[in-house]
C-alpha cells in the first residue's frame, strides 16, 4: 500500500515537470491512488491556460477515480479562470479523499477549495508533505503572500569572497558546469535583474543558453530587467536586442528624457518608480558617480504586478548589498570557484554593514552541491522569513534601498 507521504512525493515530482513553463501559474502536481494503493492517474500543470494537474490526473484515471484518493501539492482551485475550477471537478469524478500539501494563499482560493470538497462529503487532509511542497512552490507562495517575486541573489565568488579581480574582470571565476547550472536558474526565473554598473562592465545578454529540455516544451526567455536610476546605460549591445528576449528598464525621474526615448526606440519597456530617499552612498563601479537610486521595494512590487514569481538578481555587488540591507533578499545562490583574487578584488556585497557581529543578519545553509571543480551554496535567512511565512507589513521594507 502506497503511503500518503510517498504518494505526495510522487505528486511533487509530477509538479517538477511544469516548473519551467507553468508560471505565472503554480507548477502543481497531482497523483490519484485507488483503494488498492495503485497509482491510476498522474498530472501536472504545464502551461497557463491549459488544464490543471488535477484535470490531467482525472482524465488518466477515468472511472478508476471514483472512490480513490487524490494527492495534490497545492489546494485545488475554487474559481473560474482561464480554465474551470478543480475542486468541483474532483467532486464530480467521485474522489473519496483529497490530500493537500499546502493551502493556496491566493485570495481567490484561500481555503475555498477545501470548503467545496468538504461540503460535498469528500474527506480532506492538509499538511502531508507540506515542507517539501512549500519549498518547491516557494516563488508562487511568496508572490501571493507579498505581491513581490521571490528575490534570489545569484553570484559567483572566489575562495576569498571576491566577485571580480581588481581590474573588474570576472569571466570566468567558475567552470562550465557551474555556469550551466546558473543558466538553469535563469530558465526557472521570470526575470533576471542587473544594476547599471554590471550592465556597463559586462554587456550581458542575460538569456539562458545550451540547456537540454528533453521532450518537454522550451520555456520562454526571462524578462531582462535593468535597474538604472540615472540613465547611465546606453541602449546598445545584447541586453537591448529584442530578438534575444524582452528588456525592461526600471528608472526614476532623474533619468534624462533623451536616454528614456533611446531605450524605448531600441525596443525596451521603461517603467519609472520612486527614487530611494537620499543619494547612493557609494558608486556602483570605481568610475561611477554618486547619484540617485531606485526604491528597490517599489521595483520588486512592479515586477510582482507583472506576474513575475521569481526574480533572479545577477548583480552586481552594489545591487546585491542594497537588497540584503533592505531585507528584500529571500535566497542566495553562491557559486564558489577555486581561485584567489586578493584584497583588491570586488567583494561579494558592497555597502555599509553592521557595527558589530551581534548586529549582523544570519543566514543558514540549505544546500551544497559540487559542480565540476566548483561548489554551489544555497542560503536562506536564518530567521523564519516570508518563504512560507506571513505577508510582509508595510513597515517590513521601508523602500530605503538604494541601487543605481
Amino acid at each position: 500500500m502506497l503511503s500518503d507521504e510517498a504518494a505526495m512525493a510522487e505528486a511533487v515530482a509530477q509538479g517538477q515537470r511544469g516548473r519551467l513553463t507553468a508560471a505565472p501559474n503554480p507548477w502543481v502536481g497531482c497523483v490519484i491512488v485507488d483503494s488498492e494503493g495503485q497509482v491510476v492517474g498522474r498530472g501536472f500543470h504545464a502551461l497557463a491556460g491549459e488544464p490543471h494537474a488535477e484535470v490531467h490526473a482525472l482524465r488518466e484515471a477515468a472511472e478508476r477515480a471514483r472512490g480513490a484518493t487524490a494527492y495534490v501539492t497545492l489546494e485545488p482551485c475554487a474559481h473560474q479562470g482561464r480554465t474551470p475550477p478543480c475542486a468541483p471537478a474532483l467532486v464530480e469524478a467521485g474522489v473519496r479523499r483529497v490530500v493537500v500539501a499546502v493551502l493556496d494563499p491566493d485570495e481567490r482560493v484561500a481555503g475555498r477549495g477545501v470548503e467545496i470538497l468538504r461540503a460535498a462529503g469528500v474527506a480532506v487532509e492538509v499538511g502531508v508533505g507540506a515542507e517539501a511542497a512549500a519549498r518547491f512552490l516557494a516563488p508562487y507562495l511568496h508572490h501571493r503572500r507579498t505581491g513581490r517575486p521571490l528575490c534570489l541573489l545569484k553570484t559567483a565568488a572566489s575562495l576569498d569572497g571576491r566577485t571580480a579581480a581588481a581590474d573588474g574582470t570576472s569571466q570566468w571565476i567558475t567552470g562550465s558546469e557551474a555556469r550551466a547550472d546558473a543558466h538553469r536558474l535563469r530558465a526557472e526565473s521570470g526575470a533576471v535583474v542587473i544594476g547599471a554598473g554590471t550592465a556597463l562592465a559586462d554587456h550581458p545578454s542575460l538569456t539562458f543558453r545550451n540547456l537540454d529540455f528533453g521532450d518537454g516544451p522550451i520555456p520562454p526567455q526571462p524578462l531582462r530587467v535593468l535597474v538604472d536610476a540615472a540613465g547611465r546605460v546606453p541602449p546598445i549591445g545584447p541586453l537591448f536586442d529584442p530578438v534575444l528576449a524582452p528588456t525592461l528598464v526600471i528608472t526614476t525621474a532623474a533619468a534624462d528624457p533623451e536616454t528614456r526615448a533611446a531605450w524605448t526606440a531600441a525596443g525596451a519597456e521603461v517603467e519609472e518608480v520612486a527614487a530611494a530617499p537620499g543619494a547612493s552612498p557609494f558608486p556602483t563601479a570605481p568610475s561611477a558617480p554618486v547619484g540617485p537610486a531606485v526604491d528597490l521595494a517599489a521595483a520588486l512590487e512592479l515586477l510582482g504586478r507583472r506576474g513575475i514569481l521569481q526574480a533572479m538578481v545577477e548583480g552586481g555587488a552594489t545591487l546585491h548589498g542594497a537588497l540584503l540591507r533592505a531585507g528584500l533578499a529571500d535566497r542566495l545562490v553562491v557559486y564558489t570557484g577555486g581561485v584567489v583574487l586578493g584584497s583588491e578584488g570586488i567583494p561579494l556585497f558592497v555597502g555599509p554593514g553592521p557595527g558589530t557581529l551581534q548586529e549582523a543578519s544570519r543566514w543558514r545553509l540549505t544546500g551544497v552541491r559540487a559542480l565540476g571543480g566548483d561548489a554551489r551554496l544555497d542560503w536562506e535567512p536564518a530567521e523564519p522569513g516570508d518563504l512560507g511565512g506571513s505577508p510582509a507589513s508595510p513597515e517590513d521594507h521601508s523602500g530605503n534601498s538604494p541601487a543605481s
